[in-house]
């Protein structure tokens, strides 16, 4: 194996360095002019050093109850991950399973689709249920949407799994149910994680459906944050300061799963 040059080590490194600014870059920028008065934000050009001021968290905590949005929050993205994970995961070994891909396919042009063309049918169908405003139509419309992630993420794992291994828990009197339950789910369970963590954070951040079914006790973080933007004014800061807070929680739970994350991402790279 040929061993690289000192021009292809650097060259790797200085992508490495282009990519990591590129994406840092948006979420510094953030950061740091949520410590910025809000006149300073807009100001051109830019200005980098400043005087640091928490005056823009202050205010957001005195105007926003945070505690009852992250809670809303928490129950919509939690509730939809928890059902979406129940429901994908059969789909998802049955696809595996009978070797058929046209469910994916179906599910993945479904969630390609534009937010707003399901947006009407479904306010119009929650707010004939009485459900407009509800946790259950937020967990609804959002399983609808993270769940083809989950069956695609779980459908190429439960392919990775020998299908000998399964065939001999049949032979033993395994159902398929139960084949699911002791021998797919604990080998799919990186899998799982990457599923949760992905399924999880879109949810957290997704703002459509939540803006027009939510109401003042189902609100969530993200509908709060668009308090700020204004029709003629913006509040910059508080703005930059809300979506520094809402950024939080996703990042604790990626940085705490990353193990598990860098495991299910690499899972059958590597054959041989």
């Amino acid at each position: 194996m040929r061993k690289p040059g000192t021009g292809e080590v650097a060259s790797t490194y200085i992508q490495y360095l282009v990519v990591s600014i590129i994406i840092l870059a948006p979420a510094a920028w953030m950061i740091a002019s949520s410590f910025k008065p809000s006149a300073a934000v807009v100001v051109y050009p830019p200005i980098l050093i400043f005087e640091p001021t928490i005056a823009n968290y202050v205010r957001l905590f005195r105007t926003l109850p945070y505690l009852r949005y992250t809670f809303n929050s928490l129950v919509i993205a939690g509730g939809s991950t928890a059902f979406g994970l129940l429901l994908a995961i059969p789909a998802a070994f049955a696809v595996s399973w009978y070797r058929t891909s046209w469910p994916t396919s179906v599910a993945l042009i479904a969630r390609m689709a534009p937010g707003g063309l399901y947006l009407l049918p479904w306010y119009m169908i929650f707010t004939e249920m009485g459900l407009h405003g509800s946790f259950i139509s937020l967990v609804l419309t959002h399983t609808v949407i993270t769940m083809p992630i989950t069956l695609l993420i779980m459908a190429s794992f439960f392919d990775e799994i020998p299908r000998e291994l399964m065939e001999c828990g049949m032979i033993d009197g395994c159902s398929l149910g139960g084949i699911i339950m002791k021998i797919a789910i604990p080998l799919g369970a990186p899998g799982m994680v990457v599923s949760t963590v992905l399924t999880f954070i879109l949810s957290w951040n997704y703002f459509l459906f939540a803006l027009v079914l939510s109401r003042i006790r189902t609100t969530p973080l993200t509908v709060a944050a668009f308090r700020f933007v204004g029709e003629g004014v913006t509040d910059w800061g508080m703005l930059m300061a809300a979506a520094t807070v809402l950024a939080l929680p996703p990042l604790l739970i990626a940085f705490l799963a990353q193990k598990w994350l860098v495991k299910g991402l690499t899972f059958g790279a590597v054959k041989g």
